[in-house]
Parts: C-alpha cells; sequence; structure tokens
C-alpha cells in the first residue's frame, strides 16, 4: 500500500513539474528595446508669428525603438509622446508639456502647435525662449518606457490664449480688449438669472489687471453655497457663449471651454472663495479665503 502511494505521489509530482515548464515556456518576457534616435527637421532659432499660425513650423521624427520579448518583436502597439521643456529642467518641470502620437514615428506641428505648448507653461511672448524636445516611447498602459536623445531649439513666442478669452470679437485686437466676466448659477447668491440683477451685477463680476500680459488672468471673491454649480458668461443675457467646466467633478481647479454646455463647474462648498480664471492655459483655480 506504501508503495501504491508513494508511486500516485510521484507521478502527480512528475506531472506538476512538467505542467509548471509548459506554463513557463508560455510566458512573454521582456528582453530589451532600443532608445528611439530623436531629429527635426531643423534646429536653428525659431520667432512664431500668429498671421502664420496654421502654417507648419517644425516636423520631428523618429526611429523605432524595436521592442523584444522572447517571443519576437513586439506586437502590442507602441504609443510615443511628444515631451516639451524649458532647458535645464531636465522634463521635471510641473509646466512640462506633452503630446501623445498612436504608432507614427514622425509629427508635423504647425505654428499655433507649438506655440501652444509655451502658451500652456504660460511663458513670457515676445521673448526667446531655450526648449528641449525630446520622444517617449511606451507599450501599453505606459509600460516599458523609453527615452530618446534631446534637441535644444531656441523658439520665440507670442501671446496667445487656450480658451478664448472675453472680450475677444471686440474690433481692437484681444490683447487690448476689456472683456467682462460673470458667474452665475445655483451655487452663488443670484441662482441662474440670466441677465443679472442688481446687486449681484456687480458682486459677481470678474476683474483683470491692467497690463497687457494679464489680459488672460481674470479672478473675483465669491462666496458660494454649499450646493449647486455655476458656469461663466462674458454678455448679459447670453447663454451662447459661455464658459463650462470640462469636468463637473473638478471642484477647486481644472480646465474649462468656451461652449454652451454642460458640465457646470461644481460649487467647491460654502464660503468665500478666490476664483482665479486663466484663459491662457484654459485652467481655473480656486483657494478659500
Amino acid at each position: 500500500m506504501k508503495k501504491f502511494i508513494k508511486l500516485i505521489l510521484g507521478t502527480v509530482f512528475t506531472a506538476a513539474i512538467m505542467l509548471s515548464c509548459k506554463k513557463d515556456e508560455n510566458q512573454v518576457f521582456f528582453q530589451g528595446g532600443t532608445n528611439p534616435v530623436f531629429s527635426a527637421s531643423s534646429t536653428t532659432a525659431l520667432v512664431l508669428l500668429k498671421d502664420n499660425k496654421d502654417k507648419p513650423a517644425i516636423t520631428f521624427s523618429w526611429t523605432n525603438p524595436n521592442y523584444q520579448f522572447n517571443t519576437g518583436n513586439s506586437s502590442q502597439d507602441v504609443t510615443y509622446i511628444l515631451q516639451v521643456d524649458t532647458a535645464g529642467a531636465n522634463f521635471t518641470n510641473p509646466k512640462l508639456q506633452e503630446r501623445s502620437i498612436s504608432n507614427d514615428l514622425s509629427v508635423t506641428l504647425t505654428v499655433k502647435e507649438l506655440n501652444t505648448f509655451l502658451t500652456k507653461m504660460e511663458l513670457q511672448s515676445g521673448v526667446a525662449h531655450n526648449m528641449e524636445f525630446r520622444i517617449k516611447s511606451t507599450l501599453l498602459n505606459g509600460t516599458v518606457p523609453l527615452y530618446s536623445n534631446v534637441l535644444k531649439i531656441s523658439v520665440n513666442n507670442y501671446l496667445d490664449f487656450v480658451v478664448e478669452p472675453p472680450g475677444t470679437d471686440n474690433p481692437v485686437p484681444f490683447q487690448y480688449a476689456d472683456g467682462n466676466l460673470w458667474i452665475v448659477g445655483d451655487a452663488v447668491a443670484s441662482g441662474w438669472s440670466n441677465p443679472l440683477p442688481a446687486p449681484y451685477d456687480n458682486s459677481q463680476k470678474f476683474s483683470r489687471a491692467a497690463g497687457i500680459t494679464d489680459v488672460l488672468h481674470y479672478q473675483a471673491n465669491i462666496t458660494f453655497n454649499a450646493t449647486g454649480g455655476y458656469k461663466l458668461i462674458q454678455t448679459q443675457g447670453v447663454w451662447a457663449t459661455q464658459y463650462h467646466a470640462m469636468d463637473g467633478t473638478a471642484k477647486l481647479s481644472g480646465d474649462f471651454e468656451k461652449k454652451d454646455s454642460d458640465p457646470q463647474f461644481p460649487t467647491p462648498g460654502a464660503g468665500l472663495y478666490k476664483v482665479e480664471i486663466n484663459f491662457q492655459t484654459g485652467t481655473y483655480k480656486l483657494t478659500k479665503l
């Protein structure tokens, strides 16, 4: 009987080893890759002009990283991410800009697209900035990142915005226009009345600094209700040119756009808050006072 049990156990153990080996043979292991070689159509200094916003500014190209697995070359889709930062920041800048490019080995940026990187970083316009560019390649879910060499290019940008600011339709250039901005909604005292009745047409109005460089930054101290939502309008009685949140759950900061649409900005909660609206970056920020 003992011999029989030993025989059975031995058979089971041998089968387990064979199954384990078979399982190991089916596993896929990453064996390496090659950092992409990054190049540009030109690395000479660029002066960007708004009149040329739709024209090509620069073309970036890179080599295939050739991800290798024990089963052969990668059959997964490769995602490339163009990273843009100021020189010396070593791509650790909190305002680092990125653009995802699926599968392609090159991208051509228009003048506006390139300028928008610097706009979102809030770099001073009309000044040459030493910028650095590189490509980051990844597989599924951002795994196995590989980085290219870095290209350094001087870029002189122009004043622009991510979201069209109030007063842009004014006949004078937007950077000199003094557009209006109000907050309306059931998150504030006025409710959804549009146009706003007195005294809310004054107490719920935003202001901005007088300088040209501050034309894209609006702010106001607003008392919020515990519940509700709000939107921003630039013309009394008009919803068509309103601003709304991109994420209806982002209470203290987030992105917004100009569109007659939902979602609303959500109330941050009861209390007095400083509300900052940045049309240059297309972002908003609330700070409790």
